[in-house]
């Protein structure tokens, strides 16, 4: 792989790229890491792709992070992928490329050993990655899909590696909610740092939860709680008074999984938070317009906690 891809061509069609919200695809930018595998990193998450920079060294740093640059009179933290996912049959040195990756309004630089070309694929042909990747490299993989020409593209957990790189963001006071226990919160991400963190945040609120590990499962459970409450002639929000969804999930996203709650009647006066590392506006943007009530950026523990109390107590009083 080489960089094909020009910077400019990553910011352009940005309104191309917002009305996929809905339709249960993403565009994947597809990268090397000088290994057999193909990597892949949602196009959303890139600001733009360049020539590995030279590299301002700096004392204890973690593990994986080379250094650090100036971007435009910003100063980023460079990591490099291969040593970061302790990839040990990747060649030595840095990488030709870097990708500049924007994360729950965190920017970061990516070194790579090379950056191909821009994919888009369907929700429904990304799935889970238990059953094909193996080994040490299953825990930086949060989904796979497959090209036309059957080779397997491994799309990277960016929350697991800077989980590893920087550690767990502590998530701080959060008083519990009065009456809390009355609530019950349905969380949906495929990310288990991300669930890990959600429930934590959840929990310091004292309010009850379940989650799903994909849209496509959260839906099928929803419908059977919706299904159930509709036949004991109880009211859905008894069971559920909240639906917090993730944008990015294999085999359907979280705009489709909230097109899907808002179409349907039974779920009227549920609100759904969308919480999702894709922090820009345009993203907000997406979120907008599949219905979500709130938009709310990883892994920012205090927003969502208020989040989540407001839309209860707002629910609770109506």
């Amino acid at each position: 792989m080489s960089t094909a891809v020009a910077n400019t061509s990553l910011l352009e069609n940005i309104d191309a790229r917002t009305k996929l919200a809905g339709s249960n695809r993403m565009e994947i930018l597809l990268f090397s890491l000088g290994t057999h595998e193909i990597f892949g990193i949602n196009v959303f998450k890139v600001r733009e792709v360049s020539r590995t920079p030279t590299i301002t060294k700096t004392p204890n740093m973690p593990a994986g992070v080379e250094g650090l640059i100036s971007l435009r009179g910003n100063v980023i933290p460079v990591i490099s992928l291969t040593n970061a996912m302790q990839l040990a049959d990747a060649p030595p040195g840095r990488g030709g490329s870097m990708m500049v990756t924007e994360y729950s309004k965190r920017t970061l630089g990516f070194l790579v050993h090379g950056v191909d070309r821009i994919i888009r694929v369907e929700w429904e042909k990304v799935r889970a990655p238990e059953s094909v990747v193996t080994g040490g490299l299953h825990a930086y993989i949060t989904a796979i899909t497959e090209l036309e020409d059957g080779r397997l593209v491994s799309i990277i957990d960016v929350e697991q590696i800077l989980a590893n790189t920087f550690g767990d963001k502590i998530t701080g006071q959060i008083d519990p909610m009065e009456d809390g226990e009355h609530f019950n919160v349905f969380f949906v991400d495929d990310s288990a740092v991300a669930r890990k963190k959600i429930a934590e945040v959840i929990d310091k609120l004292g309010v009850a939860h379940k989650h799903a590990l994909n849209g496509r499962e959260a839906w099928t459970r929803l419908s059977g709680m919706a299904a159930h409450a509709q036949q004991m002639n109880r009211d859905l929000r008894e069971e559920v008074a909240l639906i917090l969804v993730d944008a990015e999930m294999p085999e359907m996203d979280g705009y489709v999984l909230t097109k899907n709650i808002k179409a349907d009647s039974r779920f009227n006066g549920i609100p759904v938070v969308m919480h999702s590392s894709l922090s820009s506006e345009a993203n907000r943007t997406m979120g907008q317009n599949v219905g979500v009530d709130a938009y709310c950026p990883k892994f920012d523990g205090g927003a969502l906690a208020e989040t989540l109390r407001s839309l209860l107590m707002k629910s609770a009083h109506q």
